[in-house]
């Protein structure tokens, strides 16, 4: 994926910051990750007013979001840096990536709620339903399977649109992508497992 290859030309770049922040504890990196998602919600609900959405308020909050991800991007390694990789901070990680996600849906529906643009609110339950779904999906395929990594739009890629539609003043553009392409990963899992379990290929666990 694109993502993956602007990973490994950043990755020198990155390392260097993690040897910066090493002495951190993964666990406050992902915390404060979480943080600067609740500023970037608070950005983009605070972006509406007067009729229209202010751009600025928008790119503030995609910036901060950005910064967010750079933060959910440090936790995992400044953790395998330090020989610190536990079940406890990946299951951290996890649940305050769904928590990050949600904040940033959240202050896109206040956003619209003050215009009170029914539509564009739906737009967002929608793109929040699939990106949910997606993660769901996943998590209850590989209590079955051993893997599930199959669908067109990762969190990465959903976080990379949502940071680029405020910072370009493409949010609507950018959550009919979402809503379209998550929940069609979604659907993709579904199928995946279906055409697994049938060929017998099912690790084990409770249905």
């Amino acid at each position: 994926m694109l993502l993956d290859r602007l990973g490994e030309a950043l990755a020198p770049g990155v390392d260097g910051l993690v040897r910066r922040v090493s002495r951190v504890s993964p666990d406050a990196l992902t915390v404060t990750g979480l943080a600067l998602n609740g500023v970037a919600c608070a950005l983009f609900a605070l972006a509406g007013g007067e009729g229209y959405a202010d751009p600025d308020r928008l790119r503030w909050g995609g910036l901060v979001a950005l910064a967010a991800a750079v933060f959910d991007m440090l936790d995992g390694r400044v953790a395998r840096l330090r020989g610190r990789e536990t079940q406890w901070g990946a299951f951290l990680d996890s649940t305050m990536d769904r928590y990050s996600d949600m904040l940033l849906y959240l202050g896109l529906m206040i956003l619209y709620a003050r215009f009170d643009d029914t539509p564009h609110m739906v737009l967002v339950w929608v793109a929040a339903f699939g990106t949910f779904l997606t993660s769901y999906t996943r998590a209850r395929a590989e209590s079955l399977l051993a893997s599930c990594a199959v669908g067109i739009l990762e969190r990465p890629e959903r976080l990379a649109l949502i940071i680029l539609g405020a910072v370009l003043n493409h949010v609507v553009g950018v959550l009919w992508l979402i809503a379209v392409l998550a929940n069609l990963t979604a659907i993709q899992r579904i199928f995946y497992v279906h055409r697994e379990l049938k060929r017998g290929e099912a690790t084990g666990g409770p249905r």
